[in-house]
């Protein structure tokens, strides 16, 4: 029985107009996950704009470095040199070599691993067996499930720093909000947005505060309580947001964006109704139990926490092909799904090098440090207030180019902390500004790899979501530029 049902699941994909060529695989047996073209070229597109973009500024902008002399950043001027064309055309490729390719190549591997186990628990009826299994509980109660799941994302993100790991959970949880009658940009905003916003409005976050924390001299419960309020802020925004539009859909399903795509990946689903599975259920209720309690040791554990990606790759990887070869009872064909699931992943990896491949010109022509110094003489005999809308700004600006929390604070915090203390800012009012600035805007921005692979997992095009949550972005910015007023105004 168990043969013929995955002859059934495999006779019964049908093939996609709008997939890249290079990911159709075979068109009977392609995965849920896949890239649509449109997508693909428009991101494409913008990135080699903004890589454009980023060498001319390398013509008009000298060199300059920050060196940290007896605990004092001292600024070094060059010349303006430009980056080699050839240097440009290359990035793609030498950004696998640089500083950041094993992180750049971990998120790869880690994104082809979850495409290729997706489909294999596709197959095997896993998404089915659990999907069913959660509408049947919480078909009555939408709102209460849609509100716990983006407290849980969130709370991962702002305790402990996680969101590109929890995108293995990404997949799951849009198909649940199609399950649900919610859409996949709900699903996307449960899961992805809320990872994002919690990682911002940190209270404890080892990656931004701790850090920061460390290099300013307190402890991280310094200041707490301001981070407290921020994340309560932003947890009622984001369900807010959320629970409006899903009122809009719900009224009308054609005003969602993604109401063609959604439906056919409806159509292809049917998760409600029938019995399920109790053997597949419970295969896959452990393995995402397994998988769970490994995000709880990676997040609580420091000295692994650093090889988060790495782990998760491997028990997830693990773990797939053993549920699949249990279920399936035919591990090369289990390997085979392996295989298609990855292939058809493949044009995201092209994305990631891409994004990844602005930081590496903006390094190679070496003119982030002009560039922050410039921000530092514009910065004296400003009113605090002025200084802290400036230094936000040139996080967000950093932000384009360098996506990495971490990265950022070693590059430019000790320099902040040292321009704001003779003005009476406290380093709880810029670690503050600096959590503000280094993570709302990593779900909209298109230089940010785990954007790119979450719209990619949900067959969400860039365009589409920037419609959807540009002005949320607007609204969530305005919030946080009046705490920081509220921050000065107190002493925070």
């Amino acid at each position: 029985m168990r043969e013929k049902k995955d002859n059934q699941d495999l006779r019964s994909d049908e093939p996609r107009s709008d997939s890249l060529p290079g990911t159709d695989v075979k068109a009977k047996e392609k995965s849920f996950l896949h890239i649509n073209r449109r997508a693909f070229l428009l991101v494409l597109a913008m990135l080699i704009l903004i890589i454009a973009a980023s060498a001319i500024l390398t013509l008009f902008i000298p060199q300059g470095t920050y060196e940290m002399v007896d605990g004092e950043a001292v600024y070094t001027a060059g010349e303006i040199h430009g980056i080699a064309f050839w240097r440009v055309i290359t990035a793609p490729f030498r950004v696998f070599a640089s500083d950041d390719g094993l992180r750049v190549i971990m998120i790869s591997i880690f994104l082809l691993v979850m495409s290729g186990v997706f489909l294999i628990i596709e197959k095997t009826g896993g998404i089915k067996a659990i999907i069913g299994a959660a509408v049947k509980k919480f078909s009555a109660r939408k709102k209460v499930i849609l509100c716990l799941l983006i407290l849980l994302f969130m709370a991962f993100g702002s305790l402990f720093g996680m969101f590109e790991e929890l995108v293995t959970l990404l997949p799951l949880v849009v198909i649940l909000a199609l399950s649900l009658g919610f859409d996949s940009l709900m699903g996307l905003g449960m899961c992805m947005m809320a990872a994002c916003f919690g990682f911002s409005a940190a209270i404890t976050n080892p990656f931004s505060v701790g850090l920061a924390s460390e290099q300013a001299g307190i402890t991280v419960a310094d200041g707490m309580y301001m981070r407290v309020i921020l994340f309560v802020v932003i947890y009622a925004m984001v369900c807010g947001f959320l629970l409006l539009h899903y009122r809009r859909i719900s009224r009308d399903p054609r005003k969602s964006l993604t109401y063609q795509t959604d439906s056919e990946k409806r159509a292809t689903l049917s998760v409600e109704g029938g019995k399920t599975d109790r053997k597949v259920f419970l295969t896959y209720v452990i393995f995402f139990a397994a998988q769970l309690a490994v995000l709880l040791v990676v997040a609580t554990v420091p000295v692994i926490s650093d090889y988060a990606i790495p782990i998760l790759s491997v028990t997830f990887l693990i773990g797939g092909l053993i549920a699949g070869g249990i279920l399936s009872k035919n591990f090369l064909r289990v390997l085979k799904w392996l295989g298609q699931g990855m292939l058809s992943m493949l044009p995201a990896v092209v994305m990631i090098a891409l994004a990844s491949s602005v930081k590496l010109i903006m390094d190679e022509g070496g003119i982030l440090g002009t560039i922050l110094y410039n921000v530092v003489e514009t910065l004296k005999n400003r009113s605090p207030f002025e200084v802290i809308l400036l230094l936000y700004a040139l996080i967000l600006f950093l932000q384009i180019f360098i996506g990495s929390a971490s990265a950022k604070i070693f590059l430019i915090l000790p320099i902040l902390l040292q321009l704001s203390a003779p003005l009476g800012l406290s380093a709880n009012l810029v670690i503050l500004t600096y959590c503000m600035a280094d993570g709302f805007t990593d779900v909209i921005l298109p230089t940010n790899p785990v954007l790119l692979i979450g719209l990619s997992m949900a067959e969400v095009s860039y365009g589409k979501w920037f419609r959807f949550t540009w002005w949320f972005q607007l609204a969530v910015f305005a919030v946080t530029v009046l705490m920081l007023f509220i921050g000065v105004q107190i002493g925070y």
